[in-house]
């Protein structure tokens, strides 16, 4: 078996703020493994939390080149490397591979049965409610829009969004940035303004409180469940498991995750880091098991693959398996 890797530098349409990070590009690694003529290919752009950069992705799978050149499974895979996005890259360039080996879709080798799915479009955190609600004023043809927010203004900002888009579906995305008393203050006035979800309103390690709180919205563990490891334990703090594959370290653990989040009652969504087309495509797949879609990724980019997913209006459809799976 054959393996190259490289480090890709997409362009953001404009810069990306979260209560604890910016971006300004989606910089990561695409994972090529080919054998007898077939190729099959993955991105991943690291877990940034954790301190994961292409750079350390690169290095990471360039450690482990030589097993997986001598050829090497899915499940020898888990073992071989820990969660995060250098065995996303690999797992997902497997998974791909094994599709154009066989000639089989991914939808035949998941034994998942494939629809349209409707993607969040996320707006970024801004320095006044008045600019974030004039971003989502401005994204008319999005459904659903998942706001990111910090402590600073939560509720007035989400206010002036609903104020601005009493169409559209709203979550939002606290990214680790609330304390247990400010969530408490402001989620009665968030059920107030019709909202679907609360992702990661506290910090990873320091939600503890949530155990044996009735939140009146759904709250969802992100940062505080990477892979299946963690699941107990968020289980009990949180109604909803967000599944993302550079934290699962690929499509194979997202899977299982998945499978074990559902058999506990837990709702499922899956997100992204950020990347293109073929970041997204595997995570199109755990779609199609899941309450809430946030695979907005390419829509943050200046451009994006020729051939990869198609966004309309907040509809996700065409995963070719030329392109992927």
């Amino acid at each position: 078996m054959k393996l190259s890797v490289h480090i890709e530098e997409w362009e953001l349409a404009q810069p990306f703020r979260i209560s604890n990070f910016e971006w300004i590009n989606a910089r990561g690694i695409v994972v090529q493994v080919a054998d007898n003529g077939h190729l099959g290919r993955g991105e991943a752009q690291g877990v940034f939390y954790l301190d994961e950069t292409a750079e350390s992705l690169f290095e990471q799978v360039e450690a482990v080149a030589g097993e997986i050149r001598r050829g090497i499974s899915r499940d020898d895979l888990q073992d071989l490397l820990p969660a995060g996005g250098a065995r996303n890259a690999i797992d997902c360039a497997l998974w791909d591979l094994e599709c154009k080996k066989t000639g089989k879709t991914i939808w035949q080798l998941t034994g998942i049965d494939p629809k349209p799915v409707t993607t969040v479009f996320t707006i970024g955190l801004e320095a006044t409610p008045e600019a974030m609600a004039a971003k989502a004023k401005a994204a008319a043809d999005a459904p659903v829009l998942k706001i990111k927010l910090g402590a600073d203004r939560p509720y007035e900002r989400l206010a002036a969004i609903r104020a601005a888009r009493p169409d559209a579906a709203i979550v939002v995305d606290a990214n680790q940035g609330w304390d247990f008393a400010l969530l408490q203050e402001v989620i009665p006035k968030c059920a107030a303004l019709g909202l679907g979800m609360i992702e990661q309103p506290l910090p990873r390690g320091a939600d503890a409180e949530l155990e044996g709180y009735a939140s009146p919205i759904t709250l969802a563990a992100d940062e505080s469940c990477l892979d299946s490891s963690e699941l107990a334990t968020a289980a009990r703090r949180y109604g909803m498991i967000n599944i993302k594959l550079d934290k699962t370290g690929g499509l194979t653990e997202a899977l299982k995750l998945a499978r074990q989040a559902m058999a506990l009652g837990c709702k499922l969504m899956v997100g992204n880091m950020v990347g293109t087309s073929l970041a997204m495509a595997p995570s199109f797949v755990i779609a199609q098991l899941c309450d809430f879609v946030d695979i907005d990724g390419p829509l943050l980019l200046k451009y994006d693959h020729p051939g990869g997913l198609h966004y309309d209006k907040g509809t996700v459809t065409g995963l070719d398996p030329q392109f992927w799976g």
